[in-house]
């Protein structure tokens, strides 16, 4: 980038790159955040201005809301400040409608939503909290219905694994779910969240370096609760839930130790061999709540799962595993419109799921070689408590985002999440601007190519 004085303002003109790989954004809104950061400062008012094609302008938007965090406890620092984005769009002079600078609205709130439940330490943000502001945005969407279990309910209602993973810490456990029914809606998704407010590591407690940063356990849950109310304030035509998997993973007398057997609420025994593998755990409830109450169609997990997926994927790609191709293109798709990257990983459970193998209940919680695809394994843990058997035919599709190292640069959150659900599944959307740029969906294409009965 460059910087040119035009009395008395300052200008940055920042220029990027052309290259691209195949597996990269056309934008390279990856890259947006970090120039807009550098060039725009952190205090005063400002105007950015974006130059792209017009089917560009929502990734470029929401990569230019990433550079704007809300959370700090900087007392030199503020985040109240106006800053004006104007889009110019050569290829289509027309202007922005009022529904696609609400959609860019919305999409761009919920990325700084989802960056600030993440970026705040566990101090200001614990189970209470996110449980609170769930609720809170709840109340504020037309028709959402909530239902909250916690604590010692928990327990009672077999959800094993969230409870066992927080029944030691201060603040209880929770499972939020948000649901939003609109009328004529014909399919069914969940979107589940995991949200551990502090990771430990319980008992296979992690190291003094290892440990801070673990804040950020609950992007998961973070990015599926703000991607959710901007879909419903944006309009969205299906059934749609937000399933938060809420606990910390603490020590204390009451804390789960390795050997310790839980029930989940798939039914399924878990034998717990490593305590620091707790997101399967919440997860395994979620996605198994998902099937069995909320009858889903269509689970999407998303979490900050393993220190393999940066091994696996990197830093800037999240791991991708489902059972079904089509919706594996979708989302690799979606990924490079949005600027929230995603690339599949190996999907074979029968050479996988073996890893799991206990003598004393249906599974273990953690491989017993680390070295045999382990991320693509963790995933394979949750979607156990989704299907009887993986082998079994099931009209369910299951998606799983394992966004560990993308929920992050440095030691700011990204907001990663909102933009890519809001993507992969802009088809359901009432705003113009999602159904353009969103994959066409397999169910959708599927549809389109069945011949049509004549009388």
């Amino acid at each position: 980038s460059d910087v040119a004085w035009l009395a008395p303002k300052q200008v940055s003109i920042a220029t990027l790159s052309s290259k691209r790989s195949r597996n990269t954004t056309p934008t390279a809104a990856h890259h947006i955040m970090d120039t807009v950061t550098k060039n725009l400062g952190k205090n005063g008012n400002g105007n950015v201005v974006v130059v792209c094609q017009k089917q560009y302008v929502f990734a470029c938007g929401v990569a230019v809301a990433r550079a704007f965090p809300v959370y700090t406890r900087k007392t030199a620092e503020t985040t109240n400040r106006n800053i004006t984005i104007s889009f110019v769009t050569p290829d289509d002079p027309a202007p922005l409608s009022d529904s696609d600078l609400s959609t860019l609205t919305a999409s761009a709130n919920a990325i700084r939503l989802t960056a600030e439940i993440v970026d705040r330490p566990r101090n200001e943000m614990t189970c209470d909290d996110i449980v609170k502001r769930a609720n809170e945005i709840a109340a504020s969407l037309p028709g959402v219905e909530t239902v909250v279990f916690r604590g010692e309910e928990l327990r009672d209602r077999g959800f094993g694994g969230i409870y066992g993973v927080g029944q030691a810490a201060e603040t209880p456990p929770a499972l939020v779910v948000l649901s939003h029914r609109p009328a004529n809606a014909t399919k069914t998704i969940a979107w589940c969240g995991k949200g551990i407010m502090y990771d430990t590591g319980g008992f296979s407690i992690k190291t003094k370096t290892g440990m801070p940063g673990m804040k950020r356990d609950c992007g998961g849950a973070a990015a599926i609760l703000a991607g959710f109310e901007a879909a419903v304030r944006i309009g969205f035509t299906q059934n749609l839930h937000a399933v938060l998997c809420v606990a910390e993973n603490s020590v204390g007398p009451k804390a789960t130790v390795p050997d310790d057997i839980h029930i989940l609420y798939s039914g399924k025994s878990v034998e717990i061999n490593n305590t620091d593998a707790e997101g399967r755990l919440v997860l395994g409830d979620g996605v198994a709540y998902a099937r069995k109450d909320l009858k889903a169609d269509i689970v999407l997990d998303m979490a900050t799962l393993t220190g393999a997926q940066g091994i696996t994927t990197g830093t800037s790609h999240a791991s991708l595993l489902t059972n079904s191709e089509p919706w594996e293109k979708c989302a690799v798709e979606a990924g490079l419109i949005s600027g929230d990257m995603v690339y599949p990983i190996i999907y074979a459970p029968e050479l996988h799921f073996q890893e799991f193998k206990s003598s004393m209940a249906d599974m273990k919680n953690s491989v017993k070689d680390r070295s045999n695809a382990q991320c693509s394994c963790a995933g394979l843990f949750i979607g156990a408590h989704l299907f009887d058997d993986y082998f079994k035919p099931t009209t369910i599709k299951w998606i799983h985002v394992d966004m560990a190292y993308p929920v992050h640069v440095g030691e700011r959150a990204t907001g990663y999440g909102p933009a890519l659900l809001l993507t992969l599944f802009g088809k359901y959307s009432k705003s113009p601007m999602l159904t353009a740029i969103s994959p066409n969906l397999p169910e959708e294409t599927a549809a389109a190519k069945r011949p049509k009965s004549s009388n």
